[in-house]
């Protein structure tokens, strides 16, 4: 069974634009995801990044039109100045790591409920009421935000190193093997190299 690193952001919204895509695609090909949530904004600077509020404007205004372009294109409702962002992602990022430690709900679920609620429905997922309400809709115990924390800090933290360490620099990014991937919009280049024709 191949296996698809998966290194996901919080607070990224090319990741909420991912939607559970990667889920689907991983079951169509018997593939197994290995979510790892990381600080985006911590690799930034280490992998030659620079975080949305440094960019030079022509990028920022790219930015904005390509991000309501792809939520259109995708049919997905989308607030392009969401009402809690920035704001602090490990709260949510740590209740999953705790899920994931846990089992027994839907992992892809949660990552779009934690990413849905920043940039569709104007929530603040350092909240702690926003945390278990996203851990009850894909299914795991909400009090799974309250255990773990100082797990949910190592893990978090070994996973951004093991991000610079593969070569990722960006969120979503998809780590097969010594293949990488950036992007949600490179999810079919996933699904075909899963098949053998990449």
């Amino acid at each position: 069974m191949q296996r698809i690193d998966y290194y996901f952001a919080t607070l990224s919204p090319y990741c909420y634009l991912a939607g559970t895509q990667l889920e689907k695609v991983a079951a169509k090909n018997g593939a197994e995801i290995n979510y790892k949530p990381f600080d985006i904004l911590q690799a930034f600077p280490r992998t030659g990044g620079t975080p949305p509020k440094d960019r030079h404007i022509s990028r920022v205004e790219y930015r904005a039109q390509a991000l309501v372009r792809e939520a259109k294109k995708l049919d997905m409702p989308f607030n392009l100045q969401p009402a809690h962002w920035p704001t602090n992602g490990a709260p949510a990022a740590y209740a999953f790591i705790a899920a994931q430690n846990a089992g027994g709900g839907d992992l892809g679920a949660l990552v779009h409920a934690i990413t849905r609620a920043v940039w569709a429905e104007q929530k603040d997922i350092a909240q702690d009421d926003v945390v278990k309400a996203c851990l009850s809709e894909a299914g795991f115990d909400p009090a799974l935000a309250d255990s773990g924390l100082l797990t949910g800090a190592e893990t978090y933290s070994r996973n951004l190193e093991e991000a610079v360490e593969a070569g990722v620099f960006g969120a979503p990014f998809y780590v097969i093997g010594d293949q990488r991937f950036w992007g949600q919009d490179k999810i079919e280049d996933v699904d075909l190299y899963l098949q053998g024709k990449l």
